[in-house]
């Protein structure tokens, strides 16, 4: 991705319709810095361009809640354009994720990403939109919070892809479980692409697996490379859909009420229990604690060898309106 081209583009998206004269007085500047920030020839920071959302009309706490999926602990201290609601961001985005992974990930020095990390200093936007990428590939929904990605150039294409993969993922579940599949050190040793192979390794229907690389091979997540399909999508994030993250979830935990029900190898566990509302937030924060563990885990881990479900669940069920994990 061309990220200083995407600044560029989210910065004239944000000024609209008005000159950059008046909109570099209406952000406070006496120069005409929206034409030194859309030229290239310098760019804001990522608070500053917070504040130019704001500028804009943009709800900056609505826009992050949207963002997080819920709102982030932060949000009732901190101003979302501060810097200090910055470093918090990236942190959040970050995880347990080391700096010098991070730095692997994003071409970013490590030096450069403890001192942004710590609120010392401030990325640029350029860099602020690499880091969120390669923190959470989820640089795309962060933009779309602010302004309408068609309105974007540079990623509107993406865009429309996005969210034809996301709104496809609710129809055909199973085609998170076949990209995986297909990232298998032992499909790739196969001499060639086996129809039906992926359905008898994960144990789903055939015809779902027909139906699911069909659907990966018109959205563009999948490729055909020789005799192998080779996987080109990175994951599908649903938070800006909850219907859809609900339909995947429930999809998923009835596939492992099925493997219950066949008494197939695995995990499942259950405890019923009465415990006070402060500590059933503490095993709330415990299950997150937990999830962004795993997929810190499941990142870094080589080689692809099992494709697996770990299905999360924590939820009141005498009627309270606690949030579940």
């Amino acid at each position: 991705m061309d990220f200083d081209r995407i600044a560029r583009d989210l910065l004239v998206a944000l000024r609209g319709r008005r000159s950059q004269v008046a909109w570099s007085r209406r952000l406070g500047y006496r120069s005409n810095v929206a034409y030194a920030w859309e030229s290239g020839s310098r760019s804001p920071t990522a608070a500053e361009t917070f504040r130019a959302a704001r500028r804009s009309g943009v709800d900056l706490a609505e826009a992050l809640t949207r963002f997080y999926g819920r709102p982030p602990g932060w949000l009732d201290t901190l101003d979302p354009a501060s810097p200090e609601a910055v470093a918090r961001l990236l942190e959040d985005l970050r995880g347990s994720t080391s700096i010098t992974d991070l730095s692997r990930r994003s071409g970013l020095s490590r030096y450069s990403l403890s001192r942004w990390l710590a609120g010392q200093t401030q990325p640029r936007l350029p860099e602020f939109l690499q880091l969120v990428e390669a923190a959470s590939v989820r640089m795309v929904d962060l933009l779309a919070t602010l302004v309408d990605p068609a309105t974007l150039p540079s990623v509107a294409e993406f865009w429309v892809r996005l969210e034809a993969r996301r709104k496809g993922a609710a129809e055909f579940p199973w085609t998170q479980a076949v990209v995986r599949a297909l990232e298998l050190d032992a499909y790739r040793a196969l001499p060639e692409h086996a129809p039906g192979w992926i359905a008898a390794r994960l144990g789903m229907p055939r015809e779902e697996e027909d139906r699911c690389i069909e659907f990966l091979c018109d959205t563009g997540q999948v490729t055909r490379a020789g005799t192998h399909f080779q996987v080109e999508a990175l994951a599908v994030d649903t938070r800006r859909h909850p219907d859809i993250g609900r339909r995947l979830k429930a999809h998923w935990t009835r596939v492992a009420a099925d493997r219950v029900e066949a008494e197939a190898p695995g995990q499942f566990s259950y405890n019923v229990f009465t415990v006070s509302e402060a500590d059933f937030e503490k095993i709330r924060e415990l299950h997150l604690s937990y999830f962004h563990a795993l997929r810190a885990i499941v990142a870094a881990s080589e080689p692809g060898e099992r494709v697996a479900v770990a299905n999360v669940q924590l939820f009141a069920l005498d009627g309270s309106t606690a949030e579940s994990g």
